[in-house]
Formats: C-alpha cells, structure tokens, sequence
C-alpha cells in the first residue's frame, strides 16, 4: 500500500471501517467469554468453552452463538 493511501479519504475511510468491525468483533467475543463464564456449566465446560473461544475465535464464537452454554436467568 502507498503512503499516500493512508491519508487520502479512502484510505481513511477503509481503515475506520476495519477498525470499528474488529472492535465489534472483539467486544462480542469478550461477551461471549464472560456468558460462558456466567452459566451454569461446570467448571471443565466453562474452561473448555473459554480455550475454544481463545485458540479459535471467529470459528469458536460461531459454534458457540449455536451449541454454548447460556448464561444464569437471574
């Protein structure tokens, strides 16, 4: 990429954009750990729930939007 892309619009634009998805990206994945945190699995569940979501993590939040635990109902 040239220099002169990072300060044009587009270049700005572009970076906002991938910026703002990957800290979406992150903040759902931090609640993603805390839900599992918050459940009430077992402790080995909850830890290998949490090591899924930290050595994988766009694969693991996907499998555990479908088949992880769910939080406490307080």
């Amino acid at each position: 990429m040239h220099s002169d892309m990072i300060f044009s619009p587009m270049g700005l634009s572009v970076g906002l954009t991938a910026g703002l998805l990957y800290l979406i990206g992150l903040l759902i994945w931090v609640w993603a750990i805390v839900q599992t945190i918050k459940s009430n699995e077992s402790d080995g569940a909850k830890v290998a729930w949490i090591l899924v979501l930290i050595f994988i993590p766009v694969l693991g939040l996907i499998i555990w939007l479908f088949a992880g635990p769910r939080a406490n109902k307080s």
